[in-house]
C-alpha cells in the first residue's frame, strides 16, 4: 500500500511545481504585483487555464487525505494484499487522469465521471477494510 500512497504524494508535488510554473509567468505577463494575491479572491485575475491547475492542486489535498489514511491503516494492520494494492493504483491513476482532464480543457462532466470513479474505488477500499477489520 505504500507504493500507491507515495506515488500520489509524488504526483501532488509535481502538480505543485506545475502550479507555480504556470502562475508566475502569468502574473509577470499581466504585470501583477504578487502581493495582490494575499487576497485569494484576486486569483480570479489569472487566466482560467492557470487557475484550473491550481484548483486541481487543491483537489489533491482534499479527498486523497482519506486515501493516505486508509493506505497507512491497511499497511499497519497487516491487511495489505494484491487487491488492495491494485485498487490503490487504480485510485492513483484516476487522480492523475482527473488532473489531466482539469488541466487540459476542463470538461466538467468528464472530470466529474473520473472523480466519481475514483470515489467509488476509494469507497470499495474503505468497505473492504471495514469488513476485514470487523470480520463481517
Amino acid at each position: 500500500m505504500i507504493h500507491p500512497l507515495l506515488a500520489l504524494i509524488g504526483w501532488t508535488l509535481v502538480v505543485l511545481v506545475w502550479v507555480y510554473a504556470r502562475r508566475i509567468p502569468a502574473m509577470l505577463r499581466l504585470g501583477l504585483n504578487p502581493q495582490v494575491f494575499a487576497d485569494k479572491r484576486n486569483l480570479a485575475k489569472l487566466p482560467a487555464d492557470v487557475r484550473a491547475i491550481s484548483d486541481n492542486y487543491a483537489n489533491l489535498l482534499e479527498q486523497p487525505v482519506l486515501f493516505y489514511a486508509l493506505c497507512l491503516g491497511i499497511q499497519v494492520s497487516g491487511l495489505t494484499d494484491m487487491l488492495f494494492v491494485v485498487l490503490g493504483w487504480i485510485y492513483v491513476w484516476l487522480r492523475i487522469a482527473h488532473t489531466g482532464v482539469q488541466a487540459f480543457g476542463n470538461r466538467v462532466m468528464l472530470r466529474f465521471f473520473v472523480f466519481a470513479a475514483g470515489t467509488l474505488v476509494l469507497a470499495v477500499m474503505v468497505l473492504r477494510a471495514v469488513r476485514l477489520v470487523f470480520n463481517f
